[in-house]
């Protein structure tokens, strides 16, 4: 399976367990009726489409990725949607955003913008460019999580792995830290600033779609960890991490788990 094959994969198997969260926050932003938008980073479209039902059918939404083969996955998916007279896509780098000055009523990006290694002002700067006066910019990211019920020291030595840090990275300045993101937009500008942080919680007995959802997380959380763990927390990792095995924690009768998503918004004064 080629890389972009495993990220448009990763897109629909996690969306069951993520669109909850994303429809809170999406509706928190209360977008008015027909403005026109900026989905920043927007992968194969699945948030550009919950966007576009949220500005109504005299709204429109503009997807930007920097990957060509993504957005013809895009086009291809809200096509299907029926949702192609709503939504257009565009490649291009949030850095350099191929777009005038004062182009949309608001910006949005969900697990891109603060949640790559890049640099985040720029982007940020250049969101705030393409907003018009009064209009709005609002960034989304994953922010905290508790996926192994009755195993708390192995799931934070998990999160204090590379992997479970990703996107940050030792060494790198505190303010570079997502959950800092307020004073990026403050240094671009922005006014009324605000942040909100949405939870979306699971259960059992887990549904098949949300089964999958939660495994590929397991997977895409913690991959690598086992040359940062001790023998005895990779053995620990296995038992409870790992489909094949038989104490696999997503068959646990009494599992629960939940995660948080933080938005952070603000206006072009």
């Amino acid at each position: 399976m080629s890389d972009i094959e495993t990220v448009v994969r990763t897109a629909f198997v996690s969306q069951p367990l993520r669109e909850p969260v994303l429809r809170s926050a999406i509706k928190a932003l209360r977008l008015s009726s027909g403005s026109r938008g900026l989905d920043a980073g927007c992968g194969i479209g699945l948030q550009t489409m919950l966007l576009a039902q949220n500005v109504g059918p005299a709204g429109h939404i503009t997807g930007l990725d920097v990957s060509s083969e993504i957005l013809a996955y895009a086009k291809d998916v809200v096509g299907k949607a029926g949702l192609s007279e709503m939504i257009a896509f565009r490649e291009g780098d949030v850095n350099r955003l191929p777009f005038s000055d004062n182009s949309f009523d608001w910006a949005w990006s969900a697990d891109c913008v603060g949640y790559t290694p890049v640099e985040p002002l720029p982007m940020v700067k250049e969101l705030a460019r393409v907003v018009k006066p009064g209009g709005s910019v609002a960034i989304l990211a994953w922010s905290s999580e508790k996926l192994l019920p009755g195993y708390p020291l192995l799931e934070a030595r998990l999160n204090a792995t590379s992997s479970g840090m990703a996107p940050f990275i030792r060494g790198r300045r505190p303010e570079l830290h997502v959950m800092r993101a307020l004073g990026w937009f403050r240094e671009v500008g922005l006014v009324e600033l605000s942040s909100s942080t949405f939870a979306g919680s699971v259960q059992a007995c887990l549904t098949d779609e949300l089964y999958r959802a939660l495994a590929a997380l397991f997977q895409m959380r913690w991959h690598g960890v086992a040359s940062e763990l001790t023998k005895e927390d990779q053995a620990e990792y296995r038992r409870l991490c790992l489909p094949e095995s038989q104490d696999f924690l997503l068959n646990h009768p009494d599992y629960a788990a939940f995660f948080t998503y933080s938005m952070f918004h603000g206006k072009v004064g």
